[in-house]
């Protein structure tokens, strides 16, 4: 009984915290706050209870409040969107919040074909530009640079493979965008996931004598092949690839 009256003192507890957060809060930074009531001197005794609770605990009595704030069917819910948790409005409730804060226009939406780029970098992330391009048969470039100036991924190292091409991530504002608790919150999509894609050979079984580094890494110098030369090279016809320039495509810039 005891352990029931604490858990729903804590959801509520929680909630009052959301009210007046400014911002999201994930789990780990309610705790905290939960922990440094507890240990302000001369805290109550059911105060000190909350110190360093489990994250499962917090993200339980969230998930029960989420569920009560649902059933009231009120004009708000509670929500986790990129890990934390806020109180938002129905999105029918849309027009006259525009209103109300002065938005005159919709934001921008993303075009076919920057979302098609997304997804494929969402699910099969970390993922290179090569890769991309391989999975929708079309030059990204363009859109690869428009999702970047948007926030909507980032750069996240190079892969190790030959050449070491950077790869690309989504970020915590690809999942506010879409409203999302996490990754695993994406609808599943095994058909992509389980597209093959050819892959340059791994730094890891190169022969330790071939260059590796981009030219840009080359020291100051060193000789290096004028761009017209034909180096003679043996090629093992297993791993032949037939390289194709890939179409260009629309982004969600402006043309000049």
């Amino acid at each position: 009984m005891v352990q029931q009256l604490f858990f729903m003192e804590l959801k509520f507890v929680l909630e009052s915290l959301l009210i007046a957060a400014p911002k999201p809060l994930s789990p780990t930074e309610l705790r905290d706050v939960l922990t440094k009531a507890a240990d302000e001197e001369g805290a109550a005794e059911h105060v000190r209870a909350c110190r360093k609770l489990p994250l499962e605990k917090i993200s339980e009595a969230l998930g029960r409040l989420a569920q009560d704030h649902e059933a009231a069917a009120r004009s708000y819910r509670l929500v986790c969107v990129a890990g934390a948790w806020q109180f938002v409005t129905l999105p029918e409730s849309a027009p006259w919040l525009r209103a109300f804060v002065g938005v005159k226009s919709r934001p921008t939406k993303l075009s076919q074909p920057a979302l098609e780029t997304l997804a494929v970098i969402a699910y099969r992330q970390p993922v290179t530009r090569a890769e991309c391009e391989q999975i929708r048969g079309v030059a990204v470039d363009g859109v690869i640079a428009t999702l970047k100036e948007r926030g909507l991924i980032e750069e996240a190292g190079r892969a190790e493979v030959i050449g070491r091409p950077m790869q690309y991530a989504t970020t915590a504002a690809f999942l506010e965008y879409f409203g999302l608790p996490g990754l695993d919150g994406m609808p599943a999509a095994d058909e992509l996931r389980r597209i093959p894609v050819v892959r340059p050979e791994s730094l890891l079984t190169v022969d330790p004598g071939l260059a590796t580094a981009p030219p840009q890494e080359l020291a100051l110098g060193e000789a290096t092949p004028p761009a017209d030369a034909v180096v003679d090279a043996p090629i093992d016809a297993s791993s032949e690839v037939v390289a194709e320039v890939p179409a260009s495509e629309p982004t969600d810039e402006p043309q000049p």
